[in-house]
């Protein structure tokens, strides 16, 4: 038989904001289909019409275009397997539903939701399966008369998938390996609803995986309970030679604690669970995006292709295309992978430091612009070359670099304590007559001519140049004192120097 081309999928529901481990499987699909040579098609699952949550699928491809991750078809994409919208395909799945009946696969059920309520309360642990099937009002209980008289009647009824008791089922994980299942333990799951026309996922997504030539499924562990009951569903329809390879993605654990990553750690130690920031139009709140919090794209897809998986060597920076080249299904842990949120800032800031001066220059100009400051683009630049290895986003710069643009009016206090001396204005005064009579104000041409100053006046250096970085900055925190004073000027610099002598004296 013939290799088949490679071709996954990635399939949301448009209920509301798009999880990042749900970013990572998209990732994930996205660097097979590209290190195979296959397709990755987009699908919107949105057959709970009661969860729809207006604007959701819009936001889910804003979040990939900004992430790099492209598809190659499906919803707004195109191609010609479509509709991509399960909404939309709503005759293709009756055709499928009655294809089970008509073959004793599946069977109609108009138990409602009081009946099975009262069931569960009669029987502990109940489930609709082969030992119960038996007590309800169901087309295995029911003659044919009785069911088209209740369906003619306007009934509303749902199509369970008929599980066959003692059988065993082989789900072959690309991560997990034979997985195996008995059927006892399987309930007769819904198929369809009449109350919408509508299929469930387990059947929509059957179909349409066969349908659009899936070759492969790469999704989360939570799905790996379902996997037993697609493989039973591709038996019932005979399709065992275009059964997808199954993969279920290790879960992304809370950072602290036990158990699955939610938005609430999120909330909880500050940091994004979602690509971009999300209104929820149902309830109002926002909640903080990576886009908006200042990661780079490039920064959140390296950052998330390390959790649950290892290149098996020491690299941590990858490009995408680097992922795609590395990338290797087998290197997959079956275990939860802990969502690291400070190594995502650690990854944000290697990449900082990867972008020139001048990219972040462009990032830094409208918060400058911001604070009411006037400074041309070669200020900003010089600026960011001296400052950018010192945080993990860039508007972490401002608070940081302030001083360079908007000179200090308050001297801070325990600085002032620690570092102006008694002799410290004396200091600066000779200090400001050394600088005043240089002609070469960079920092060759200042800093010998200081350092011999200091010298020859038998100085300690600390002194000086502690003293000297409260006059110009405020505070103790900057880059080196000459690059300081190169970057403001001679004038600048004096000014500041004699300002600070009057206000802190002696």
């Amino acid at each position: 038989m013939a290799e088949r081309k490679v071709r996954v999928r990635f399939a949301p529901s448009p209920t509301g904001a798009l999880h990042i481990g749900g970013v990572r499987t998209a990732l994930f699909n996205y660097l097979f289909a590209r290190q195979h040579g296959g397709d990755l098609v987009f699908r919107i699952e949105d057959t709970d019409s009661n969860r729809f949550v207006p604007g959701a699928e819009e936001y889910i491809l804003e979040s990939f275009r900004w992430l790099g991750i492209k598809f190659d078809e499906g919803v707004s994409f195109g191609g010609d397997k479509g509709p991509y919208r399960q909404s939309e395909r709503r005759d293709i799945y009756k055709v499928y539903v009655k294809q089970l009946l008509d073959a004793g696969k599946a069977y109609i059920a108009f138990d409602t939701p009081q009946e099975l309520e009262a069931k569960r309360a009669e029987i502990q642990n109940f489930q609709y399966d082969a030992k119960t099937r038996g007590l309800m009002r169901n087309s295995l209980t029911l003659t044919k008369a009785e069911v088209d008289a209740l369906i003619e009647d306007g009934q509303q009824y749902v199509v369970r998938f008929k599980v066959e008791p003692g059988q065993e089922v082989l789900v072959n994980d690309m991560i997990r390996g034979e997985v195996r299942v008995k059927t006892d333990i399987l309930d007769d799951k819904v198929l369809f609803k009449s109350a919408d026309e509508l299929p469930t996922y387990h059947l929509a997504n059957i179909v349409d995986d066969h349908l659009m030539e899936i070759s492969h499924v790469i999704r989360g562990e939570e799905w790996l309970p379902s996997a037993p009951l697609h493989v039973l569903l591709y038996q019932a329809f005979g399709w065992d030679d275009t059964m997808p390879r199954f993969a279920h993605l290790p879960l992304l654990l809370k950072p602290e604690g036990k158990g699955k990553l939610s938005k609430r750690d999120g909330d909880r130690l500050g940091f994004p669970v979602f690509p971009l920031e999300w209104h929820d139009p149902k309830t109002g709140e926002v909640s903080s995006g990576y886009r908006e919090s200042g990661y780079f794209p490039e920064a959140v897809v390296n950052f998330l292709a390390l959790l649950g998986w290892n290149p098996g060597t020491e690299q941590e920076l990858f490009t995408l295309d680097e992922l795609v080249q590395a990338f290797d299904l087998n290197r997959c842990s079956k275990a939860g992978a802990k969502f690291d949120y400070k190594k995502g800032m650690w990854f944000n800031h290697e990449y900082i430091l990867k972008k020139s001066n001048e990219e972040i220059a462009d990032l830094f100009a409208p918060i400058v612009a911001n604070n009411g400051v006037e400074a041309t683009m070669e200020q900003i630049t010089a600026v960011v070359r001296m400052m950018k290895d010192r945080v993990s986003f860039v508007k972490e710069l401002w608070p940081l670099c302030s001083f360079f643009f908007i000179p200090p009016t308050e001297y801070d206090e325990k600085t002032t304590k620690k570092r102006w001396k008694e002799y410290s204005a004396q200091q600066m005064s000779e200090l400001a007559t050394v600088l005043a009579a240089i002609d070469d104000f960079s920092i060759e041409g200042q800093e010998p001519v200081v350092m011999k100053w200091v010298e020859e006046k038998g100085y300690k250096l600390g002194d000086v140049m502690n003293a000297f970085r409260l006059c110009l900055v405020g505070e103790g925190k900057g880059p080196g004192m000459f690059d300081i004073s190169a970057f403001l000027g001679k004038d600048e610099t004096l000014r500041r120097l004699n300002r600070a002598i009057e206000k802190l004296g002696a």
